[in-house]
C-alpha cells in the first residue's frame, strides 16, 4: 500500500486517497465486530462511525506526512545539478590527471582542491576557467565542453584541442590552448566555474538523438551519448564524426566501449583522408553531410551539432534543405559563427545623438559612450573594468549580465539564451541613453 501511495504525486490526491483507505479498513472492520457480537445497543453503533471518521482523519494526516517523506527519499535522476553542491563565482581545482587523446587534442581531469562535492551537470554544459598565463596583463577565462559523464560525478574533464596560428594570417596561437597543452601538469590548480550551457540532451525523450560532430566538437557528444547509456538506454542514438584519419581521431576507444554497452547506440566515423594503417577504424571516406546523416537515420529525430563554424554551417543548412524543421536541430561552435545571405539584420543603437550614458553600478564608474567605441563589453575593458568573458561573439553566455536600467541593441542575433532583464555584453551596444549595468 504505502509503495503504491508514494507514486501519487500530488499531496491532497495522497492525503484523500490515504484517509479512504484507512476508513474503509476501519469501517468493515468494526462492522465485522458488531456483526459477530450480534449486539443492538446503539453505543456500538456510534463507536462504528466515531471509529471511521477518526480512521479517515488519521489517513489523511499521514498521508500528507506520508507524502513529505517520500518526496524527500525519492531519488532524482542524475542528469540534474544538486543546487547543494553548487558553488558560487571562482573554485579552486586540481589537475589529477593529463592525458593525450589525438595528435591535437588532450584531457585534463579535474577535482576540487578543497575535496568537497561537485554538482552534476547536464550533457552538452561546458566549464569556465581562468588561467593565469605570463605575459598577460589579466587573468584569461575561457570555456571548455565536459567530455565526460557519469552518475556519480567525482571528476570534471575537458579535451581540448590545440589551436594553431591560423594558415596565412600573422595571428598568433591560441593562448589558452597552447598554455595547457604545454604547462599545466598533474597538481595545477585551475580556478573553475560551475558547469553552464544551453546546448545539452534531455536524456530522458524518446526521440532518436542524431549526435553530429567533427575535430574537438566530439567533446560534448561523448558526453551526451554516455549519459543516454547510463540513463536511457532505450533511446536510440546515433554518433556520426568526422576526423582527417585516426592520427587525429579522439577517443577512437572509448567511443566502441559505449558502443558495445549499448545496443541502441549506433557509431559511424568518417576519415577525409584515411591513411592504410587506419584500415578498420572508421565506416566511410569524405566528410560528414546531411546526406550521410539522413542516410543513416531515416526516421525523425533530434541533431546535435558541434565542430567548426563552416561545418555547423553546412549541415543546418544541408538538413534544412532535406526537410527536417529547425527546431530539431540544436547547434553549438565556439567561433564566429557564418551567416547565410537570407539572414536577417539584426538591431542597431538606437540613442538620440550617438552617445549614450552608461552607468557600471559594481565599478562605480559612470561613462559616455560612443559609436566607435565599441561593444559594452570593449568599453568596459578601455575603462579598466574588466568584466568575465570568453567567446566574444554571444556563443559562450559568459558576459552575462543584468540590466538595471535602459535597454540594448544587439550588433548580432545572440546564440547563447539569456534570462529576461540580462544582457550579453560582447555583442551589445547601449539602446538608450541611459544604461545602468550590474558590472
Amino acid at each position: 500500500m504505502l509503495e503504491s501511495l508514494g507514486r501519487i504525486n500530488n499531496p491532497l490526491a495522497r492525503s484523500v486517497a490515504t484517509a479512504a483507505t484507512v476508513c474503509s479498513v476501519v469501517t468493515l472492520s468494526t462492522a465485522m465486530v458488531i456483526g459477530f457480537t450480534n449486539t443492538k445497543d446503539k453505543s456500538a453503533y456510534q463507536f462504528g462511525v466515531y471509529s471511521s471518521l477518526f480512521g479517515a482523519a488519521a489517513g489523511a494526516i499521514f498521508g500528507l506526512v506520508y507524502t513529505s517523506k517520500s518526496s524527500e527519499n525519492r531519488s532524482t535522476p542524475d542528469i540534474k545539478t544538486s543546487d547543494s553542491h553548487v558553488w558560487q563565482d571562482w573554485r579552486n581545482f586540481v589537475v589529477v590527471r593529463k592525458v593525450k587523446e589525438s595528435e591535437e587534442i588532450t584531457s585534463f581531469y579535474l577535482q576540487p582542491e578543497d575535496k568537497g562535492e561537485i554538482p552534476n551537470f547536464q550533457p552538452g554544459q561546458f566549464l569556465t576557467i581562468k588561467l593565469d598565463i605570463p605575459g598577460q596583463n589579466k587573468p584569461v577565462i575561457r570555456t571548455y565542453s565536459l567530455s565526460d559523464y557519469s552518475k556519480t560525478c567525482e571528476y570534471y574533464r575537458l579535451s581540448i584541442k590545440r589551436e594553431p596560428a591560423p594558415n596565412g594570417l600573422d595571428v598568433m596561437p591560441g593562448i589558452a590552448s597552447n598554455f595547457m597543452h604545454d604547462h599545466i601538469q598533474e597538481g595545477a590548480v585551475i580556478p573553475a566555474k560551475p558547469p553552464n550551457g544551453k546546448f545539452v540532451l534531455d536524456v530522458q525523450k524518446s526521440i532518436p538523438a542524431v549526435l553530429i560532430s567533427n575535430g574537438v566538437g566530439i567533446t560534448p557528444m561523448i558526453s551526451m551519448a554516455k549519459a543516454c547509456t547510463r540513463l536511457n538506454p532505450h533511446r536510440s542514438v546515433w554518433f556520426v564524426h568526422g576526423a582527417r584519419d585516426g592520427q587525429f581521431h579522439a577517443f577512437q576507444d572509448e567511443v566502441m566501449e559505449i558502443a558495445q554497452q549499448n545496443p541502441n547506440l549506433n557509431v559511424h566515423i568518417r576519415y577525409s583522408r584515411p591513411k592504410p594503417e587506419d584500415t578498420g577504424k572508421y565506416q566511410s571516406v569524405g566528410y560528414v553531410d546531411a546526406t550521410l546523416v539522413k542516410e543513416l537515420c531515416r526516421q525523425e529525430a533530434e541533431y546535435f551539432l558541434c565542430g567548426s563554424p563552416a561545418f555547423t554551417q553546412s549541415i543546418t543548412e544541408g538538413l534544412k534543405e532535406l526537410g527536417v524543421p529547425n527546431n530539431r536541430v540544436f547547434f553549438e561552435s565556439f567561433g564566429k559563427p557564418m551567416k547565410s545571405e537570407s539572414a536577417k539584420q539584426t538591431q542597431t543603437a538606437t540613442t538620440g545623438e550617438g552617445f549614450a550614458e552608461i552607468v557600471f553600478a559594481k565599478s562605480g564608474k559612470t561613462l559616455t559612450w560612443k559609436p566607435s567605441d565599441g561593444t559594452i563589453l570593449e568599453f568596459a575593458e578601455a575603462n579598466d573594468i574588466n568584466p568575465p568573458f570568453s567567446c566574444r561573439v554571444g556563443v559562450c553566455g559568459t558576459c552575462v549580465c543584468k540590466i538595471q536600467e535602459g535597454e540594448v541593441a544587439y550588433q548580432e542575433e545572440p546564440t547563447a539564451t539569456t534570462d529576461e532583464g540580462s544582457v550579453l555584453i560582447c555583442i551589445s551596444q547601449p539602446g538608450t541613453s541611459r544604461l545602468v549595468l550590474d558590472i
